[in-house]
């Protein structure tokens, strides 16, 4: 069901109090809901022996959320510099924090090995030769290819960007160890989103056959195997949830499995960002026009600069009206942004109770991908982001963008260059 009904009772009676006091629109996120999925998570997998998640901090790229993960014990999985950055402001350091970019350059692997240094998950096979101080400790992003199907997300193993090939893998292990390697992991990511938890099961199987297969040929004993994300939310009233427990128990299977062979198992690891946060974080923003030409549309100050799921994916999320009961009278209608862009929906012919300008919209499922993929075209800026605390209290996270802001990169040393004639 889409947005716990924990976090509703939390926010539906407040909410009219926040928009006055904060001003809409912004994304507000759920301490309660974040702690009670962490906890969650480390129960159902508190039988496999060195699980840890990695909280992909491209879903949700805050320091106060990133706190409460590693306040919960959970490390960090980053992609880019500024994400390093702001895990290492916070106290990660080296195996805290599990480095998985692409088409990666040498500032990020000189800032990668910087400053207490992180797991290094290569991404390429060409990408060993090009980093210039090999540490330990290496990982390698697994793709699958042709023996995994993907999702809508993700796209087809065989056409993602990412990961070492089938053929490649134990080529790349041995030109690790030949730069000096001598602790391995290994990763994958192969679903995002994933609702059937036995998927998630058969990546488990998967990367646990791919150590058997290395180690044969290497010698190599694995240290970890990292499962990736992609665990599912119910975006839509009708979805399921992803059945945690039974997951977890067949995985759990798999790796006792593997101690009974093997004698030693790997460590578990994964890289859960939807799943940790997106069900606890919603957009709240206001009804500002009442359009009624082919459809009816309702403007909302909010626009996909904010949440621009819908746009790119043709996502559902689900919508509230503050104060109108599903039993209300309804209509049909287009809630749109004020971009110039026709795909700046949120929902298009969506049954919603009547709604008046000034009416507050509660708009689901935000707490990952919405924030984080903003951006700024036409001028139109990100909005603030709140933290409702345990105790009931409310805390700005981040302020709202500013046209200052906006302007900011165009104060710069002036820095003309007239290249010589060839």
């Amino acid at each position: 069901m889409p947005m716990s009904q924990g976090f509703k009772d939390r926010l539906i009676p407040i909410v009219d109090q926040l928009a006055a006091h904060f001003g809409t629109p912004f994304h507000v996120y759920d301490e309660v809901g974040i702690r009670e999925t962490g906890e969650a998570l480390k129960q159902a997998f508190s039988g496999v022996a060195g699980f840890r998640e990695y909280y992909a901090v491209k879903a949700l790229p805050n320091p106060r959320i990133l706190q409460l993960m590693f306040e919960m014990g959970f490390g960090a999985d980053c992609s880019s510099i500024p994400e390093l950055l702001m895990s290492r402001e916070l106290g990660a350091r080296g195996e805290d924090i599990m480095f998985t970019s692409n088409n990666t350059d040498r500032a990020e692997f000189q800032a990668a090995a910087a400053d207490g240094g992180c797991v290094l998950n290569l991404d390429d096979i060409s990408l060993i030769d090009k980093v210039p101080e090999f540490p330990e400790l290496v990982c390698f992003r697994y793709n699958p290819g042709p023996r995994r199907t993907g999702n809508l997300i993700i796209g087809n193993p065989v056409e993602a960007k990412y990961g070492v090939s089938d053929e490649q893998v134990v080529a790349a292990y041995r030109k690790a160890q030949e730069r000096g390697a001598t602790r391995f992991g290994l990763h994958t990511m192969v679903a995002s989103n994933e609702l059937d938890y036995t998927y998630m099961v058969e990546t488990a199987r998967m990367v646990l056959e791919m150590t058997e297969q290395v180690e044969k040929a290497l010698g190599i004993r694995f240290e970890f195997v990292n499962i990736g994300g992609g665990f599912g939310i119910p975006y839509r009233p009708e979805q399921e949830p992803l059945n945690l427990t039974a997951m977890a128990e067949e995985i759990t299977a798999q790796f006792e499995a593997f101690q009974q062979k093997h004698g030693y198992v790997p460590r578990m690891y994964m890289e859960s960002g939807r799943f940790m946060t997106g069900p606890h974080g919603c957009l709240v923003t206001t009804a500002i026009n009442h359009k009624d030409t082919y459809r009816q549309y309702i403007g909302v100050d909010a626009c996909m600069s904010a949440l621009m799921r819908p746009a790119l994916y043709q996502a559902y999320h689900h919508i509230d009206v503050v104060g109108k009961p599903d039993s209300a009278p309804t209509e049909v209608y287009d809630v749109v942004g004020s971009l110039c862009e026709n795909n700046d929906k949120f929902a298009v012919q969506r049954e919603l109770p009547q709604i008046e300008e000034g009416d507050l919209l509660v708009i689901h499922d935000t707490g990952a991908h919405g924030h984080a993929m903003g951006f700024q075209y036409n001028g139109r800026l990100r909005p603030k982001e709140l933290l409702l605390r345990t105790d009931g209290s409310v805390e700005l996270i981040r302020r709202e963008e500013t046209v200052a802001d906006y302007f900011a990169t165009l104060t710069f040393d002036a820095d003309n260059f007239k290249p010589t004639a060839g």
